[in-house]
């Protein structure tokens, strides 16, 4: 045992860690970030915007192709209402599952309505080359919503999901992408 004091100025020797306790220390810090992340994903998907049993705002948009929209010229249907955009990764791989299911429920008063958040000055550009190289299909579906459209409607992220009953009130709202299979199962509740 000695008696002497540490120097103040020397540095302290570095502390080793066993293989084991850094490992460890790496599982940790990933459970860690792996928790914040699923806990965003699961706030990012709960509902949004206009309550359900809300009136859904009553809004005018242009058409892609020509012509304009009001959403109460669909009531007697129930809407999917979709906001998106080109730049919108998980928009854009969801939209084909939400132009099939268009399709497939048309018959069963399904009306789809694929709101473009792009920039008011490029969309009709970028919408017209997506539509065109991608998903002609979606054509006839693909309205304008502009930043008037998107307040009222509350949109803080994209894709934002809407579903309207046929007499025009808010059923559910949900940010974030979904599976074809989630799609089917909202579509089903929605129609019933």
């Amino acid at each position: 045992m000695s008696d002497e004091i540490p120097d103040p100025a020397e540095p302290a020797p570095p502390v080793r860690r066993s293989p084991s306790s850094k490992a460890l220390l790496y599982i940790a810090g990933t459970l860690g970030v792996a928790g914040v992340l699923a806990l965003g994903v699961i706030e990012a998907r709960r509902s949004t915007g206009v309550p359900s049993g809300s009136s859904a705002p009553q809004v005018r948009m242009n058409r892609y192709g020509g012509g304009t929209l009001a959403l109460s010229d669909l009531h007697g249907r129930v809407v999917m209402l979709d906001f998106w955009a080109t730049w919108c990764t998980p928009c854009l791989q969801e939209m084909p599952s939400l132009v099939k299911l268009a399709k497939e429920y048309e018959g069963r008063g399904l009306a789809f309505v694929a709101a473009s958040r792009d920039d008011s000055d490029t969309a009709p550009r970028v919408v017209d080359a997506y539509v065109k190289r991608h998903l002609q299909a979606l054509g006839p579906h693909v309205v304008f919503a502009g930043d008037d459209v998107a307040s009222l409607f509350q949109v803080q992220a994209l894709p934002t999901l809407y579903f309207l009953d046929r007499q025009g009130k808010v059923t559910e709202s949900q940010r974030g992408s979904m599976s074809e299979d989630e799609l089917r199962a909202k579509i089903e509740a929605a129609l019933k």
